[in-house]
């Protein structure tokens, strides 16, 4: 919710001409974009170029009271600053891939909507992941985020040996999977 309301603070500010969220907005996006470009056949002056466009039409959005944000910024600054460098791209004929209109190639609308969906189904994992208590969320982190094996995983949290310690983290998965789908099913 903070995120959220940071979110349209640093919108009605673009809107208003705040320089402080001008400079929040630029620190915070223009990085990404720059990789983004100059890892695409672009260079420094290209991506200066698209992230100044991608802020206009922001800042013009911004502008307009009906204007609704359903997505985070940086979100709808990389999906503008990617559809201007592929536009950019298949005009100076870098881009070998016939589009014939790249609004439709590149639904911009779309992308958003898979990111949102993406951030929505993270942070209900990681709810989940919160209330599946100990040892489950260790013996869960110890193997799929420290990459820990399964003899390891048996000698930390002292199971007698691997196969049991196998058959824990599967109960452990299976009560993760029902907690997720719980609180999933209710957000629909």
């Amino acid at each position: 919710m903070k995120a959220e309301s940071n979110e349209q603070s640093l919108l009605k500010g673009l809107a208003n001409n705040d320089s402080k969220a001008i400079e929040t907005i630029y620190k915070e996006n223009f990085g990404v974009i720059q990789a983004f470009i100059i890892g695409n056949n672009g260079s420094l002056d290209d991506a200066r170029d698209i992230f100044q466009e991608a802020m206009i039409a922001l800042y013009e959005k911004a502008q307009d009271k009906s204007f609704v944000l359903t997505c985070q910024i940086k979100t709808y600054v990389y999906s503008i600053c990617r559809r201007l460098w592929l536009k950019r791209l298949q005009q100076l004929g870098r881009y070998s891939y016939p589009i014939e209109n790249l609004e439709e190639t590149i639904p911009v609308d779309e992308d958003v909507e898979i990111h949102e969906k993406r951030n929505a189904e993270f942070s209900i994992m990681e709810r989940a992941l919160g209330s599946l208590g100990e040892p489950c969320k260790s013996l869960l982190e110890a193997y799929y985020i420290k990459k820990q094996g399964m003899q390891e995983i048996a000698n930390q949290f002292g199971y007698t040996n691997a196969d049991n310690a196998k058959n824990q983290k599967y109960k452990c998965l299976m009560r993760l999977k029902k907690l997720f789908f719980a609180q999933y099913n209710i957000g629909e």
